[in-house]
């Protein structure tokens, strides 16, 4: 079972871009492993035709992203090009990303993205949507799985990484439908006597029944 905040595990993999050995491949960025059920399926071609229009937003968080669907290298390559396509995006450009090919679905159950309720026509497994986002550090930050029937929400994916680079760098805690830029949580942790040195900017203390001042607002800390 894989566990937050320990080191993710490498692996070597077959890939549209050739063989890739994961930690290597990271190098000192944030990374998403995202998998896919299948080739050629309508939710899945929604889902990496929406990742090729933000690649550009994962660019600006220092983040690469790669694939994994339990088909070959050769069924990916040409599932490319319909991708790219749907997308909107020039067919002649190589694809962004690499697309792992876990057939034996190898990788899938050393990771635990197997989802047993759907089943191909050879009556394999298939994987679940499963995200996993790994720091520079290769600790595993996250893990979100979908079902095969339903698409993520990418907007929400952004979001966590926001959230994820800004909690390592400043002691605050994102609330509830937090987006970049608005207002934090003051982490438990930080003292009293530390506050003006830590958020100079200032802190609004919500006041509850409970008389407990536990609920410290802060604007956004730039970093």
């Amino acid at each position: 079972m894989l566990l937050l905040g320990k080191t993710f595990p490498d692996f070597s993999a077959n890939t549209t871009e050739g063989e890739i050995n994961f930690h290597e491949w990271l190098g000192d960025k944030w990374g998403i492993l995202f998998s896919h059920p299948s080739d050629f399926t309508p939710v899945c071609t929604t889902e990496w035709a929406r990742v090729l229009v933000l690649l550009p937003e994962f660019v600006k968080r220092n983040t690469k992203v790669m694939g994994l669907s339990c088909d070959s290298v050769s069924s990916h390559l040409e599932w490319c090009k319909d991708i790219k396509s749907f997308a909107g995006c020039n067919e002649d450009e190589p694809f962004p990303y690499p697309i792992i090919e876990d057939e034996k679905r190898e990788l899938a159950n050393k990771l635990g993205m197997i989802d047993n309720d759907e089943w191909d026509h050879k009556g394999m497994p298939l994987t679940a949507r499963a995200v996993f986002i790994v720091d520079p550090n290769k600790k595993f930050r996250l893990s979100i799985l979908y079902p095969a029937t339903t698409g993520r929400n990418f907007d929400e994916i952004l979001r966590i990484l926001d959230s994820l680079q800004l909690t390592d760098k400043a002691k605050v805690a994102t609330p509830v439908d937090w987006k970049a830029g608005d207002d934090c949580m003051v982490l438990p942790t930080v003292p009293e006597d530390q506050i003006k040195t830590c958020f100079p900017q200032g802190v609004n203390v919500v006041p509850l029944p409970s008389g407990k001042n536990y609920l410290r607002k802060t604007a956004c800390p730039k970093i």
